[in-house]
């Protein structure tokens, strides 16, 4: 019932009466990785197995959560290569979703901060079904989190990926690698097994012990929580009125070669990483950013 994006390089065509892909915007340019056996290993497009694989193939997706380079699933892309294979495609806006307490307001908010749609940031003067707040510290974004999991609410926090990320250390233990000031968090377990309190990777977001670490946008996407803590890290900074993206900042090994990934290329994709993680939250997201000036845009757009 369920398989991977890459799992249907022998699919029989039409072999299903209906595919339904799920984060279809995570689609990659082919299925070969290092895995690949030598007889299968083809350049073959990924959409194109995907689409051969069932009578109606189902994408569904949201371009602003590209995160990735080599990930090719926009609505732009599909409907052009179903076109040359002589395919009719039809296009449903999906415009309610549960994830944000179904705060449209909020979505077109994150948005709009970001410059991921037109008409530039305005004031979030708050909305019943979603709560938002600006921390001056980790501290007290990790101790607000805290408050609203003792209440039975779950928590999580998150970061854009600004600092390295080590492997469990000889001991056993997760390394507190997120460091800002004196406050320091390992982020989430790279294991597919429990070490310590700390879930398998891809239990992070749902599994008791989670709030302990920080996530990154790897671990969170696809995923939510009833509070969500976000830190904004030093290659996403507001400057002049707007954010900007510092891309020496960051610290993504998928971001790092320059002659692949342009510069207009990296703050698209940084952009969508923030737009991912401030989205998880289904009741509230706590916001805070390692700059001081960023910290003091956030507080005049957030008037809660």
């Amino acid at each position: 019932m369920f398989k991977y994006f890459n799992q249907f390089m022998t699919a029989d065509r039409n072999g299903l009466d209906v595919l339904i892909l799920d984060e279809a915007h995570r689609i990659r340019e082919t299925s070969v990785d290092r895995y690949t056996r030598a007889e299968l290993r083809s350049d073959r497009p990924q959409v194109d197995e995907l689409i051969a694989a069932a009578l109606v193939p189902v994408f569904l997706l949201d371009e602003h959560q590209v995160v990735r380079p080599g990930e090719m699933g926009s609505f732009t892309q599909i409907e052009r290569y179903a076109a040359t294979l002589g395919l009719e495609t039809q296009h449903i806006h999906l415009g309610e979703q549960f994830r944000c307490g179904g705060s449209e307001e909020y979505l077109l908010w994150v948005k709009r901060l970001l410059e991921l749609e037109e008409g530039g940031p305005f004031e979030w003067k708050g909305d019943p079904q979603f709560t938002v707040r600006v921390a001056d510290t980790p501290e007290e974004m990790e101790h607000l989190l805290s408050q609203q999991k003792d209440r039975g609410y779950s928590a999580r926090m998150t970061a854009g990926y600004c600092w390295p990320w080590s492997n469990a250390d000889k001991s056993g233990h997760l390394v507190p690698d997120v460091r800002i000031g004196g406050w320091a968090r390992p982020w989430n377990s790279k294991s597919e097994r429990r070490i310590g309190d700390a879930p398998p990777a891809a239990l992070w977001a749902t599994e008791e012990g989670g709030f302990g670490q920080v996530g990154c946008v790897y671990t969170a996407q696809g995923f939510e929580y009833d509070w969500n803590g976000v830190i904004l890290g030093p290659d996403l900074v507001w400057r002049n009125g707007r954010f900007t993206t510092v891309r020496d900042a960051n610290r993504d090994p998928d971001f790092k070669n320059r002659t692949k990934i342009s510069d207009v290329r990296f703050d698209r994709l940084v952009r969508n990483v923030y737009k991912v993680l401030l989205t998880r939250g289904m009741i509230g997201t706590v916001i805070y950013s390692t700059d001081a000036e960023t910290r003091s845009a956030l507080r005049d757009l957030i008037s809660e």
